[in-house]
Order: structure tokens, then C-alpha cells, then sequence
């Protein structure tokens, strides 16, 4: 057993990255779960409208991760190495591209942004709900414009952070943001003491004022007079990567960007397929993704710190640690699901009460959350699995076990499973998840392989 379970020291250790990133993480999805219940208790039409806006703009936060998680993996072995300029150019590339990113993603959403969500809505239902749905996921998303920025400048420094095992700042100015997100919520959505009620308008403004104080605290700290690190001194006096770095970079991070930008768009058709079954389903799906979220950053917090604290191990040449380390944490990931699958399993019919919103809606919310429950410990090892992979810079491989796996199996079944049958969503969201049990046979055989095993920056 001590191949698999480590002493406490370990866990200390573990827990030591893993905890500041869990409650970031989870400070963050539960306060989207009380924004979420907010803008529902306005209307299903505002919740829904906000869904698919929000679904959109996944596509371009996870995109944006990847370019800096690309980056990334230099830096934390660069940090392992003790090589402070590397580390320092990593950040500088992240700031550009995830720059070029933003002014995309602007010009995108402006222009397409009303053809991209009625992509969402249902022919079949029209009326009144679906033009509703549509003009507050517009009013939505084009306010959630002027955050994006903030939030790619505020991504940049923070991953880098990371990279370094500094943790807490970037939990500190995540919670304070989600503090000043809550309160503005409460305030705009409902029109509290004297403010104007703006409904899912004032949702998209209380969160883009959030991404500008997070973004501020996270300057103060790290440029400031007390400041509490110099990993990033000197970074803006000049932006002269060297070029062999940005072809490493390059030729490691392109798959890596792809990926997450291919994945997200993935889980965007995704959704667009179970929509096929109504306005209702939209909701339903909604108010489960929000749930989930919240729990899963158990495991997402502990695949992010993989990548940290082998990519470090890595760096630093010590691979037999590595292995070890990494055995040990995808142990402790999917044993730690099962404890949390189990706690939302039994919370699965109660949450959804707290929604204003129709019965059925309800009573679709409760089944397909209680199968992310039963499913969690599925998504802690691929999860655990792309990041071990990850860590060593096995980026390609990352591609097709996460996001082409997405396009080539995940989707064909659920677009099957939607246009061409009249199952009802929820057996066809079960069939949709469990059919990444191939995918967990595909890491296990990686794992074993051990090809990741590898210092890309000695």
C-alpha cells in the first residue's frame, strides 16, 4: 500500500499547493452558484439567457488557460532548475498571447455573439421564452466584453504565481473578487438599496468590476512597495523572448492551446445537442453544470497541482520522485471523489429546490446531477491523467486523449443521441459520460508507459 498511499509529510506537502487553489476554486463556483440562483429567482428566461452567455465565454476562459498553461509547463520546470529568467519569459509570452487572444475573442462575440447563442435556442418551441432568452443572453455577453482582459492579464500573472508554488495570492485576490462579485450581484440583480434593478445585466457588471479588483490585487502584491515575490522583476522593462523559448514554447503549447480551445468548443456543442430536448433541459443542464462545478474542485485542484509539483520534480531531474508523487496523487484524487460524490449524490434532489424555477426543471437538475455525482470518480482520473501527462510536456499526446477524444466520441454520440433518436435526456447524459470509461483505459495504458517522464528545459 505505500506504493500508493503516501506518509503524512506528503500530504502536507500536497495539501500545502493544493489547498490555496481548492479554495479559490471553490470560493469562486460557489458564489456562481448563488449568482446562479439569483439570476433564476428573476426568471427561467434571465437564468437561461445567462447560461448559454456564459457558455460562450467558457470557451474562451479555457482557451485562455491553455495558452498559459502551455507556457506554464516551462515555467514550473524552469523554477525547479532555479533559472529565474526563464521563468520570467515564460510570463512575458503568456501576457502576449493571451493578449492576441482577447482582442479575438472581443471582435468575435460583438460581431456573432446573437447568431452564436440563438445557435442554443430550439426551433421547435419559438414564442415569447426563446426571443426572451435571447436578448438577455445579448445584453449579457456584451457587457461581459469589457471584463475579458482584466481576466486574461489577471490568468497570466497568477499561473505563473503557481508555477513558483506560490498559491495564496492568487486565492487571496480570487476571494476577494468573488466577495465584491456577491455583494454587486445582490445589489444590481435585484436593485437592493436605491441601486437599479438590471437583472442579468447587473450580473454581467458585478462580475466585470470583480475581474478588475482581482486583477488590482494581484499588481499591488507583486508590484507594489511590499511586494511578497520578484519572480516577475523586471518582466515589463522589456517583452525580447528569446526565440529558441518561444519555438519551445510553441512546439510544446500549440497542442496544449488547441486542445483546451478545442474542448471547451467541444462541451459548447455539447451542450447545444442536449438543448435539442428545450428551453427546460437548458435550464436544467445549467443549474447542474453550476452544481458540479462546485464540487469538482476537488479534483480539478488536485490535477493543477500535478502539474506543479511534478513539473517541478521534473525539472529538478528527480523522475523516480516523479513517478512516485504522481502515483500518489491520482490515488488520492479518486479516492477523495468518492467521498465527494458520494456527499453530492445525497444533496442531489434537495439543491435544486432552492431555484425558482418550474418543477420539471427541477426534477431534470436532480437526475443529471445525481449522475455527475455517481460519475465524479471517472473525471478525477482522466482529469488527474491529462495533467500527469501534461507535466512532462506531452502535449500532443494531451491533444488526442482530451479534446479529439471530445470530437471523435463524446460528440458523434450525443448529436446520434439528439437528432436521431427520442431518448430523454437524462439516460442520454448518462450514456454521454460513461462513455469516457474508454478513455480512462486509454490513460491507465499511458500512465504505464511512462513517456512522460521527461526534463524538457535541462
Amino acid at each position: 500500500m505505500k506504493k500508493y498511499i503516501g506518509d503524512r509529510a506528503f500530504y502536507r506537502m500536497v495539501m500545502g499547493i493544493a489547498l490555496p487553489i481548492m479554495i479559490q476554486n471553490g470560493f469562486t463556483n460557489f458564489v456562481s452558484l448563488l449568482d446562479n440562483i439569483m439570476v433564476g429567482r428573476v426568471g427561467t428566461e434571465q437564468m437561461s439567457g445567462v447560461a448559454i452567455a456564459n457558455q460562450l465565454l467558457l470557451v474562451f476562459n479555457i482557451t485562455i488557460f491553455g495558452a498559459v498553461s502551455g507556457a506554464s509547463i516551462f515555467g514550473a520546470q524552469y523554477f525547479g532548475l532555479g533559472d529565474r529568467e526563464g521563468v520570467r519569459n515564460t510570463f512575458r509570452f503568456k501576457l502576449v498571447v493571451s493578449g492576441l487572444l482577447t482582442v479575438i475573442a472581443v471582435l468575435l462575440f460583438r460581431f456573432a455573439g446573437e447568431g452564436l447563442i440563438t445557435f442554443y435556442l430550439s426551433e421547435e418551441e419559438g414564442g415569447r421564452a426563446v426571443g426572451d432568452t435571447l436578448r438577455y443572453g445579448r445584453g449579457y455577453l456584451n457587457v461581459m466584453l469589457i471584463g475579458l482582459l482584466p481576466y486574461a492579464a489577471a490568468q497570466s500573472y497568477a499561473s505563473t504565481l503557481r508555477d513558483t508554488g506560490e498559491t495564496k495570492l492568487p486565492m487571496r485576490a480570487g476571494i476577494a473578487a468573488v466577495l465584491v462579485n456577491l455583494c454587486l450581484n445582490y445589489l444590481l440583480i435585484f436593485g437592493k438599496f436605491g441601486a437599479p434593478k438590471l437583472g442579468a445585466v447587473g450580473a454581467a457588471i458585478a462580475t466585470v468590476v470583480s475581474r478588475f479588483v482581482e486583477l488590482g490585487i494581484i499588481l499591488a502584491a507583486v508590484h507594489g512597495r511590499r511586494r511578497i515575490t520578484d519572480v516577475v522583476e523586471g518582466s515589463w522593462r522589456n517583452f525580447r523572448i528569446p526565440a529558441v523559448l518561444v519555438k519551445k514554447i510553441a512546439v510544446t503549447g500549440t497542442p496544449l492551446l488547441l486542445n483546451e480551445a478545442l474542448w471547451s468548443m467541444g462541451m459548447a456543442v455539447m451542450n447545444q445537442c442536449y438543448s435539442v430536448r428545450g428551453l427546460d433541459v437548458v435550464a436544467a443542464v445549467n443549474i447542474c453544470s453550476t452544481v458540479s462545478n462546485l464540487f469538482n474542485v476537488v479534483f480539478m485542484s488536485l490535477g493543477s497541482s500535478i502539474a506543479i509539483i511534478v513539473g517541478q520534480q521534473l525539472g529538478a531531474g528527480e523522475t523516480e520522485k516523479a513517478v512516485d508523487t504522481d502515483r500518489k496523487m491520482i490515488v488520492f484524487s479518486v479516492a477523495s471523489c468518492l467521498l465527494i460524490g458520494g456527499v453530492l449524490a445525497g444533496l442531489s434532489g434537495v439543491i435544486p429546490m432552492i431555484y425558482n424555477t418550474e418543477p420539471q426543471v427541477r426534477r431534470i437538475a436532480a437526475r443529471l446531477i445525481f449522475i455527475v455525482a455517481c460519475c465524479m470518480p471517472i473525471h478525477a482520473f482522466n482529469h488527474a491523467s491529462y495533467f500527469t501527462m501534461r507535466s512532462g510536456g506531452k502535449t500532443f499526446i494531451t491533444f488526442l486523449f482530451d479534446s479529439v477524444y471530445v470530437w471523435v466520441v463524446n460528440i458523434p454520440l450525443a448529436y446520434f443521441l439528439a437528432h436521431f433518436t427520442s431518448m430523454n435526456i437524462v439516460p442520454m447524459y448518462l450514456c454521454c459520460i460513461l462513455i469516457d470509461l474508454i478513455k480512462c483505459a486509454i490513460g491507465l495504458i499511458l500512465l504505464k508507459r511512462r513517456a512522460w517522464v521527461r526534463n524538457i528545459v535541462a
